[in-house]
């Protein structure tokens, strides 16, 4: 926890020059009892007007100053507080981009949306609460008794009795409402969660008629949230009337000796009304601390969740001795025995692969669902790291190379399209850092789309909406291929990605992509494209269950042969046989 506060080493002069003037103001609060103590007894009652005048321009002189010194501390507080805040969410959201997929699978999507939002949020309030009275408010209390005891200490031993009581039970209000609030964040979490997942299948949800059932979802997450957040703020408020009741009672018993003592004439009434004062004011204070410490534990909570995305450990990072030098030169692609599970599964997704293809070959990847192609696809740019055996790209171990380097050389098109709110220019250039507009429209041409993006409204800066919602499932996927080829890759991996599109597109896309200098990995339930690819590879339950031409599989593999008779039926499939034959002659 304590190394989310250590960003605030940066702001020390804001930092001193903030607690200097909350000291400014703390000092004038507590001369004002003793000013009015002595304006009682040296001006009121001995019927001095003079003293009375004095007294009082001194009095509205300082009140003035620390009036410049309350603004003065809000400006340097907010200063603070804010690019604290700025700083930490920075940081946060450098360290989820680093993060390896194994990392991701900690923490949900929503919970890092609220770390990185309302659980800042709470620590840039804290902080200039801090700044402005959280520090202020103890320093007046310990003043206040202090300055109690220097005008009579018979009558301040009653705010030393209560004191110690009082600060106990604040502690263990804080402990409490520690733990109580950082429940109440894992309830928003969850609030969050569900929303996500609404406004992301809002469509799906619509024409399965499903509103009322994700209604009650919402609700109910949204009760356990009002639930725990009641339950953690009636401890607070609970705390208040304990506080002023044992403070109203210490008042009460000041007033009773005091006025026995006045009486008695051992001492004077300014004494008593200072003492009096100096009571209300640690009243006052003792209230605005239990908001302190409602404050307090909900940044504590937040701090710790904060703390644990900047803890962790990224699993996936360059060794110390990997050459920086090393580039990705052509593309050849080798897999030698290579067994991967995911962390925490004991279920192998691919079982001792070995293939190899050559810088510039085409591979088409088949396999039911649940066979491991995707998983194979990630092991490529490191995304995920092999359980055994090794992923060579150009003869050296995928390990060897930076990873910035090694991911630069490689363009990958998810199964699912994703694409980002701004221009169809802004995306396609996403690819490729520094882009220039004609490397954007030749990618566009070569991924099919150009025609397209031309009949748009406003062309190549049309705005494409929030994941794409204003385009087609072969649009986004388009432009997601088109914005990989951006990048003039060495290695392309297209995961399913001309899925939504009809088969001359496709054949037009295919061969756009062989005058690429790359080798291809493309992910495919389609024979047709797997007959246009220099290999097949098809996985069974992550295992190799053939490899070869088309026309070998056509020979060799039983499997191979059912999935084309299933996809062109009996008379196209000894069409499907006349073109091998042809194609092989």
């Amino acid at each position: 926890m304590w190394k989310v506060f250590s960003y605030l080493k940066t702001y020390r002069v804001a930092i001193a020059a903030a607690l200097f003037l909350t000291l400014s103001e703390l000092a004038v609060e507590l001369m004002q009892p003793l000013i009015m103590a002595k304006i009682i007894d040296d001006g009121i009652l001995k019927g001095d007007l003079e003293v009375v005048k004095f007294w009082g321009a001194v009095m509205f002189g300082l009140a003035l100053a620390a009036f410049a010194a309350g603004i003065a501390n809000s400006f340097f507080s907010a200063h603070v507080s804010q690019s604290y805040g700025f700083d930490i969410r920075r940081r946060v959201f450098e360290k989820v981009q680093a993060f390896s997929f194994v990392n991701f699978n900690k923490f949900p999507t929503s919970s890092l949306i609220t770390r990185m939002t309302h659980d800042v949020t709470q620590l840039q309030n804290t902080v200039f609460m801090s700044l402005r009275i959280m520090l202020r408010a103890p320093l007046l209390l310990a003043g206040g008794v202090i300055m109690s005891l220097i005008v009579n200490w018979k009558l301040a031993m009653v705010l030393v009795v209560a004191l110690p009581f009082l600060l106990f039970f604040l502690r263990w209000v804080l402990q409490t409402a520690g733990t109580m609030f950082r429940d109440v964040q894992d309830r928003l979490d969850g609030v969050n969660r569900v929303m996500r997942e609404n406004l992301m299948g809002m469509r799906l949800i619509k024409a399965f008629l499903r509103r009322d059932y994700e209604s009650s979802r919402f609700e109910k997450a949204s009760d356990d949230l009002k639930v725990q957040t009641v339950s953690s703020l009636r401890l607070i408020e609970v705390s208040i009337p304990v506080l002023l009741l044992v403070m109203n009672i210490g008042i009460l018993a000041i007033l009773w000796f005091g006025s026995r003592q006045v009486n008695l004439g051992a001492i004077e009434v300014g004494e008593v009304v200072a003492i009096v004062n100096y009571s209300f004011r640690i009243s006052s204070v003792l209230t605005i601390i239990s908001f302190i410490i409602m404050a307090f534990s909900r940044a504590k909570a937040s701090a710790q969740r904060i703390g644990e995305v900047l803890d962790t450990e990224i699993d996936l990072i360059e060794s110390e001795d990997t050459d920086q030098s090393v580039t990705l030169q052509k593309g050849h692609v080798e897999f030698k025995n290579v067994s991967f599970k995911y962390p925490e599964s004991d279920a192998f997704v691919l079982q001792n692969l070995s293939f190899s293809v050559k810088a510039g070959e085409t591979l088409a990847i088949l396999g039911s669902t649940g066979s491991g192609k995707t998983s194979l696809f990630q092991l490529v740019p490191r995304l995920y790291d092999v359980t055994d055996g090794e992923v060579l790209v150009d003869g050296k171990n995928v390990k060897a190379y930076p990873i910035d380097t090694l991911r630069k050389g490689i363009g990958v098109v998810p199964q699912e399209a994703v694409l980002f709110t701004g221009s169809v220019l802004e995306n396609i250039g996403w690819g490729k850092e520094g882009a220039t507009e004609e490397e954007i429209i030749q990618a566009a041409k070569d991924a099919q789309i150009h025609e397209t993006v031309e009949k748009l409204p406003d062309q190549y800066e049309t705005r494409v909406g929030q994941r794409g919602v204003n385009l087609s499932g072969g649009q986004k996927q388009r432009l997601s291929i088109a914005r990989a080829l951006v990048r003039k890759p060495k290695i392309l991996m297209l995961d399913d990605s001309t899925s939504a599109l009809d088969l001359k597109t496709e054949a037009k896309l295919l061969a756009a992509l062989r005058r690429y200098s790359c080798t291809t990995f493309i992910i495919t339930q389609k024979i047709s494209t797997a007959m246009e690819a220099d290999h097949i590879l098809l996985l069974d339950d992550g295992r190799v269950e053939a490899w070869g031409t088309h026309a070998e599989l056509l020979e060799t593999s039983p499997l191979y042969v059912k999935i084309v008779q299933s996809q062109f039926g009996e008379e196209d499939f000894q069409y499907v046989k006349g073109f091998k034959q042809t194609s092989s002659t």
